[in-house]
């Protein structure tokens, strides 16, 4: 049986839709998913008694899904189940995302689960090859991509972020802590001294598991990239996932930027 443990947005939702049967969903009571009723709530407080109630469901296999923050730990509520794992839950804490999903996934392994990533369920999430609109990338888009995945291998080993903006070569930001969408909101109001056009680059940690927390892009991301004055979005093939694709396909024709999905690293 599957349990799917899920954070907020479209992608846990898109995942149960496609599972022949149900998964067990399960959340973080402190981040409830937009959509779903989960099954279970738990804290990680009490991470240890979570996995032994996934056990007695019958639970063999995991997918995580869906944007969390992480949590506050409340040193009160630890039951006896999860003090054996608070050494390694507050190094998972102290870490950047994928060194603390590294952690995660480790302490479901080792309890006995398979964890699946959510392009395993529904594989039509990672596009193929190609440029897939109207519009079509300029010469300089070109060299902006090879820039931006620099800039993304360069941050690979700082464990920071996922995603970055580009134009005539030079970074106009990067992701940190606060995602995509505040980044992109941070150049909507652009001084006029800042290159105009550009693209939004999203791809994969270069060592990261992607089994979980793979980037992802949707229809908010189209709008926020143009908001922001972007020429277009650049994904890396296999890497990111693109919540229901025609129709983001047509959002970007709509919004006359184009969506070229890339071979990375080049």
């Amino acid at each position: 049986m599957l349990a799917l443990i899920c954070g907020q947005g479209a992608l846990p939702t898109l995942i149960v839709q496609n599972c022949s049967i149900r998964p067990l969903v399960a959340s973080l009571t402190q981040f409830q998913p937009d959509e779903l009723i989960p099954d279970i709530n738990f804290r990680l407080e009490n991470l240890g008694v979570f996995l032994i109630l996934l056990k007695q469901r019958g639970v063999t296999k995991v997918c995580f899904a869906g944007g969390i923050r992480r949590p506050d730990i409340n040193p009160s509520l630890i039951d006896g189940s999860t003090k054996p794992l608070v050494s390694r839950i507050l190094e998972a804490q102290a870490k950047g995302d994928d060194g603390a999903l590294r952690i995660i996934i480790e302490i479901f392994e080792q309890a006995g689960f398979a964890v699946i990533g959510s392009q395993e369920i529904v594989p039509n999430l990672l596009p193929s090859v190609g440029i897939l609109t109207k519009r079509m990338p300029t010469p300089q888009d070109h060299k902006d991509v090879t820039r931006a995945a620099e800039v993304i291998m360069g941050m690979s080993h700082l464990d920071i972020g996922q995603a970055c903006a580009v134009a005539w070569g030079q970074v106009l930001a990067v992701e940190v802590y606060s995602g995509t969408e505040w980044m992109l909101n941070s150049l909507v109001e652009r001084s006029y001294s800042w290159p105009l056009g550009g693209l939004l680059f999203k791809a994969p940690k270069g060592t990261q598991d992607r089994r979980v927390d793979l980037p992802s892009i949707g229809l908010k991301t189209c709008k926020q990239a143009k908001d922001a004055g972007l020429n277009g979005i650049v994904i890396a093939h296999d890497g990111v996932l693109v919540l229901d694709v025609a129709d983001v396909i047509a959002e970007a024709n709509r919004l006359d930027l184009f969506l070229w999905v890339c071979e990375y690293p080049f």
